[in-house]
């Protein structure tokens, strides 16, 4: 029926009042004319206008035709036939003009565009696509001609606007930008689409346009609240009402649309789930995590197979909350509903780890090596499994496999923290050699790396090696993490092996008092250098202490001599 009646527009330029007026109705008087002769109606002239809609009917048919039987470049000939014969039939020039652009072929577009631009009635809506053509033609000043057409002709509609701005953007015309889009926003008596994609424009200003940022970002937001005001009751309108409230920085704003929204269409999957994504977003970069939790929660309620994504982000959110065991659930979950999701396999692996779960993770881990290529973050958490097993050597060995890996085809995974760990692994295995020399790897990439610092450092003191060495690197991560406990017991540890027992002392002292849980070996080390320093009385005290936190034969023996020596 649209079809028909479009080809009967293009017919005759009328569109029918109404069909269904009443055969009672009377008819209108008209004055008698006088008949032509049959040779008069031969001999009169053809009306031009009529004889060009005629053929753009035509053609447009035969397109329609053309279109039907799937032959869409014989279709789109045709159109353009039709609307170079009928120029003042926007609605065929602008989705003629659409299909060009979406094609690739502005050169088509242009040459429609301007036809029809070309009758009286032209409209703003035109001169904007217009003006977007010349823009992909890279005719800027045209553009910019076309663009200013639109907004003469058409005052409220925001595409002249829209085009414009878009135009002064690429070119970071900022100045003009601001100009543009402070005219539109001083107009009065705009709708809600108006006003709800002029913030939209300010929005993209305020991205471009860093000095005047927060300008921008202010009057969009007083466009948004402009629209908000009219109470729009489209749903599509609102929603991205809300988007662009979000987009500037509103969370409450965009929440509370969205909530709305979702009170309304909870029994419309596809619009309820999509508005749980829009507020999980918005939550997390509000960092209102709780929340975010509480939509994804929902989402995966509602449906628990659709959105294996929904469980990933659960888990990672469950990650940052140090609550591993629930976060390998969802992890565990998502693999479940989603085989192929490939880095669900690791980031399960490394809570498995987390929670002292090392055969577990070796397992997840195999699955994952049956299903997917070999990866640097496959052999890297099998090596830290293996690590958490105490099965050091088994460990190197993976670290070394993703070592080659990573250098081949991951270099930035091969970064100083990666060094730290295979360091640490050494360390443990009681090869000192091979763990300095991961250490010093991973200081060279990062020479501020505190952690690094303080490892090496405590390493080199508690063996009596490179002492002056270790002080420096102690006391160098130390000025990075002033209030770290471990590494202030690190440091007293180093002073005293330097015989330094009363700096030492404090140094120590101060770390137990910051240690956020009682600490065996900080007290172990003050129970040391009280005796170093001859008051056996404060040193039994303190090895008592230690031994209270863990028991050790090592410190049952100094308290049965009374020294450590």
């Amino acid at each position: 029926m649209k079809v028909l009646f479009l080809i009967f527009s293009l017919a005759v330029g009328i569109t029918a009042p109404g069909c269904g007026t009443s055969h009672r109705a009377k008819t209108p008087a008209i004055s008698p004319v006088p008949l032509k002769k049959s040779t008069e109606i031969r001999e009169s002239k053809s009306d031009p206008a009529l004889d060009n809609r005629s053929e753009a009917l035509a053609r447009f048919a035969t397109g329609i035709s053309y279109e039907l039987n799937d032959k869409s470049d014989l279709a789109l000939e045709e159109f353009h036939r039709a609307s170079m014969a009928d120029p003042a039939n926007e609605g065929l020039a602008l989705d003629l003009s659409r299909r060009y652009l979406q094609r690739r072929q502005s050169d088509k577009a242009v040459a429609v565009l301007t036809n029809s631009a070309a009758q009286p009635r032209a409209s703003g809506n035109l001169f904007s696509w217009l003006a977007r053509a010349y823009v992909t033609e890279g005719k800027t000043n045209l553009a910019i001609t076309a663009a200013q057409t639109a907004i003469k002709k058409s005052p409220q509609l925001i595409s002249g606007y829209q085009t414009l701005s878009e135009i002064f953007l690429q070119t970071e015309q900022f100045d003009e930008v601001a100009k543009i889009l402070d005219r539109a926003s001083r107009r009065t008596n705009s709708d809600a689409l108006f006003l709800v994609k002029l913030g939209e424009l300010y929005g993209k200003a305020a991205a471009a346009d860093l000095k005047k940022a927060a300008l921008h970002k202010k009057r969009g937001l007083d466009s948004l609240n402009r629209a908000a005001g009219l109470k729009p009751d489209n749903a599509n309108l609102q929603q991205k009402l809300a988007d662009n409230f979000a987009e500037l920085g509103d969370a409450k704003n965009a929440a509370e649309i969205y909530l709305q929204l979702l009170s309304e269409f909870s029994d419309v999957p596809l619009m309820r789930d999509t508005l749980r994504k829009k507020l999980t977003n918005l939550y997390l970069r509000s960092n209102d995590k709780s929340k975010a939790i509480e939509q994804l929660e929902a989402v995966v309620r509602d449906n628990p197979t659709r959105y294996p994504e929904a469980w990933y982000f659960l888990g990672t959110l469950a990650n940052d909350a140090t609550n591993y065991s629930k976060a390998a659930e969802y992890f565990g979950r998502a693999i479940v509903v989603a085989p192929e999701m490939q880095p669900a396999y690791y980031d399960l692996a490394g809570m498995q780890i987390n929670l002292n779960q090392g055969a577990e993770a070796l397992t997840t881990l195999e699955k994952a090596r049956a299903k997917f290529p070999n990866t640097f973050t496959g052999e890297f958490f099998t090596g830290l499994a293996f690590s958490r097993m105490k099965d050091y050597s088994t460990a190197v060995k993976h670290f070394t496999a993703a070592e080659i890996i990573g250098k081949a085809a991951e270099t930035n995974r091969v970064n100083h923290l990666f060094y730290f760990q295979v360091g640490a692994t050494y360390e443990r295995k009681g090869d000192y050699a091979q763990a300095a020399e991961y250490f010093q790897k991973s200081l060279a990439l990062e020479p501020d790396f505190a952690d690094a610092l303080n490892y090496l450092g405590f390493m080199w003191a508690d063996r009596g090696e490179n002492l002056e060495k270790a002080h420096q690197m102690i006391q160098r991560a130390v000025e990075l993490e002033p209030d770290n406990a471990a590494y202030l017991d690190s440091l007293g540890w180093a002073l005293f092996k330097l015989n330094q027992n009363r700096r030492a002392l404090d140094y120590l002292l101060k770390a137990a008092a910051l240690s956020e849980e009682p600490d065996a070996a900080i007290y172990d080390h003050i129970g040391d250098v009280y005796a170093a320093l001859k008051e056996t009385g404060k040193a039994r005290e303190a090895w008592q202490k230690s031994l209270a936190i863990e028991p050790s034969e090592s410190i049952q023996k100094k308290l049965n001599k009374g020294s450590p020596l």
